[in-house]
């Protein structure tokens, strides 16, 4: 009798064991998915985005988080506004990376256009 309680027992601790793994195998495959749908998610956002930064001229919104394209009057978020701080309502010329399928752009660099630069005087008044 004892022997066969002593199998009963080993029989159900290898049954236990292998449910275990079988669920621990399943845990794991799901874990696996779940990072490869994440990295596949980062690299179509990478897609997404220019490879080479473009310089775009346009004109800043007055909150400094919209960007409008001087070439066909796109409307651009700028998805790090920091980047546009004191340039708000003004026209400039910006080094970005496009995401069009957001209509997003991801400033690099900012530089006051040339018509801005200029000042707003005109030549009689220069004279004086």
């Amino acid at each position: 009798m004892s022997k066969m309680l002593c199998r009963l027992i080993a029989i159900s601790f290898v049954a236990v064991s292998i449910t275990a793994l079988a669920q621990s195998g399943d845990a794991m495959k799901h874990d696996g998915m779940k990072q490869g749908d994440q990295m596949k998610h980062e690299n179509m956002k990478a897609d997404n985005m220019s490879q080479k930064a473009v310089s775009v001229s346009g004109k800043v919104s007055a909150d400094g988080k919209m960007f409008v394209s001087d070439n066909d009057n796109k409307t651009w978020t700028v998805s790090n506004p920091d980047a546009l701080k004191s340039h708000e309502g003004h026209h400039v010329t910006v080094q970005a990376h496009a995401d069009g399928s957001k209509n997003e752009l991801h400033v690099n660099s900012v530089h006051m256009a040339k018509d801005e630069m200029k000042p707003n005087m005109s030549k009689n008044e220069m004279k004086h």
